[in-house]
C-alpha cells in the first residue's frame, strides 16, 4: 500500500483540456483520464506486491481519487502553501539533475582495480567509543565541559588501556555502552569524518585522544582492521560509484554559478 500510494502520488500527469471520446476513460469536473494515462498507470500498478487485488476497475477508481485530491487541494489554496511549495521545489530540482546528469551517471565504471587502491587508503576498521554528547549549537561552557571531562576519561586510559569497555560502560553516551562502546566494523563512510580521521592507519589497541565530531566529544579505540579480501567488493563499489557521482554533481552545480549573481551574508 505505502509503494502504491508514493507511485500514486508522485506520477505526474498531464491531463489534457479536450481529447476524443473514444479516447477518455473518465472525466472528473470535467477534467479528463485518457485511455493511455489510464494504460500506463494501470500497467505500473500490476507491478506493486499487495494486499490489494488489482483491476481495471481499482485502477480507474485510483486514477478518479487522485483527480479528486487534486481538484480539492486547489480548491483550498493548498498548492499555494509554503511547505506544498517546497516539495514541488524539491521534486525540481532531484527532476532536473536526474533529467542533465543522467547519462554521466551511467558512463560512471568501478572497477576492482579501483576498488582496491580506495580500500588502501580507507580500510575499514572494528572501533569502540567513548561519547560525551553535545547539542547540535552548544555554549563555549557545555563544550569546555564535555572536553574536559573526555580528558579526564582519556588520562585514566593512558594508565589503564584495558579498562576501556568498564569506563565506556560507565560513561559513554550511547546504546553501545552497554557493549564496552563497541561499534563493530565500519566502512568509512558510516563513520563521522573527524571519527574516522582520527583512526586512519592506526593499528589494533589504538586510542584515540578525545576528537570532537557534531556528536560531541568520542574517545576511540581500535579493535580490529579487515583485509582487503574481507571486505564485501559490492558495498566498496557503491561507495566509489557514489563518490564519482557526487563529483559529476559538484562540478555542475560549479557551471551553473558561472556567471550568476550570488551573494552569501553568514
Amino acid at each position: 500500500m505505502k509503494n502504491f500510494m508514493l507511485f500514486l502520488v508522485a506520477t505526474i500527469m498531464v491531463l489534457p483540456a479536450f481529447a476524443q471520446q473514444k479516447d477518455v476513460v473518465a472525466t472528473v469536473n470535467g477534467r479528463v483520464i485518457t485511455k493511455k494515462q489510464f494504460e500506463e498507470y494501470h500497467l505500473q500498478n500490476l507491478k506493486f506486491v499487495g494486499q490489494r487485488r488489482i483491476t481495471k476497475e481499482i485502477s480507474l477508481q485510483d486514477l478518479i481519487s487522485r483527480e479528486l485530491g487534486i481538484q480539492k487541494a486547489k480548491k483550498t489554496g493548498l498548492d499555494k502553501d509554503p511547505a506544498v511549495i517546497a516539495k514541488q521545489e524539491d521534486i525540481l530540482f532531484h527532476a532536473q539533475i536526474s533529467k542533465d546528469l543522467e547519462n554521466e551517471f551511467k558512463k560512471i565504471n568501478v572497477t576492482d582495480a579501483d576498488v582496491k587502491n580506495y580500500y588502501e587508503n580507507n580500510k575499514e576498521y572494528r572501533s569502540a567509543h567513548i561519547l560525551y554528547r553535545l547539542r547540535a549549537e552548544p555554549t563555549p561552557e557545555e563544550v569546555k565541559g564535555a572536553y574536559d571531562q573526555s580528558m579526564g576519561i582519556y588520562a585514566q586510559l593512558q594508565q589503564s588501556p584495558e579498562e576501556f569497555a568498564k569506563l565506556a560502560n560507565k560513561y559513554s553516551q550511547t546504546s553501545a555502552a552497554a557493549v564496552g562502546g563497541d561499534l563493530g566494523f565500519q566502512p568509512p563512510t558510516r563513520l563521522a569524518p573527524e571519527y574516522f580521521e582520527s583512526i586512519k592507519g592506526q593499528k589494533v589497541g589504538f586510542i584515540s585522544k578525545p576528537v570532537r565530531s557534531q556528536m560531541g566529544f568520542h574517545i576511540i579505540k581500535v579493535l580490529g582492521v579487515k583485509s582487503y579480501d574481507q571486505v564485501d567488493k559490492n558495498l566498496y563499489k557503491k561507495i566509489i560509484y557514489d563518490t564519482k557521482r557526487d563529483a559529476i554533481i559538484e562540478n555542475y552545480f560549479k557551471g551553473l554559478a558561472k556567471g550568476v549573481d550570488i551573494k552569501k551574508n553568514l
